[in-house]
């Protein structure tokens, strides 16, 4: 069962090759994520990582670890604070702050953090239901 304060942590990066398919899946063929000499004379000095692409890690750990199976996706509220780059190690971290019982939902503080600084690139709230983990 879900509680207050409950946290949850997933580690994982992603690959160039990654953000290639990101991009051909979305459509989001921006050279800064793609072209490393168009990169290059950006303030990112590198191609970085789609922002959603990101964040997408919520919705796996939402759907199949943390709470797990059977779970729905509700709401996301999202800041990018820092940008993220290819073979880079992250954590995402999932802290419940609230639980609703009666609507079997819960909030849930969602961050993105570079796992060797500390530092944070994304952070958000969600808002995710699951009548078999939510009571």
């Amino acid at each position: 069962m879900i509680e207050i304060n409950q946290t949850y942590t997933y580690a994982f990066k992603f690959s160039q090759n990654d953000v290639n398919l990101f991009a051909e899946v979305t459509g989001d063929k921006n050279l800064v994520h793609l072209d490393a000499d168009f990169a290059s004379k950006t303030v990112f000095k590198k191609p970085i990582i789609h922002g959603m692409l990101g964040a997408s890690v919520f919705s796996k750990v939402f759907g199949v670890m943390f709470p797990g199976e059977g779970t729905i996706y509700l709401k996301q509220s999202l800041n990018f604070l820092r940008p993220l780059y290819v073979d880079v190690d992250y954590e995402a971290v999932f802290k419940v702050t609230e639980v609703i019982s009666k609507k079997n939902t819960a909030i849930v503080e969602t961050i993105v953090k570079n796992k060797l600084t500390g530092k944070l690139c994304l952070n958000g709230e969600a808002s995710i239901m699951n009548a078999d983990k939510i009571k």
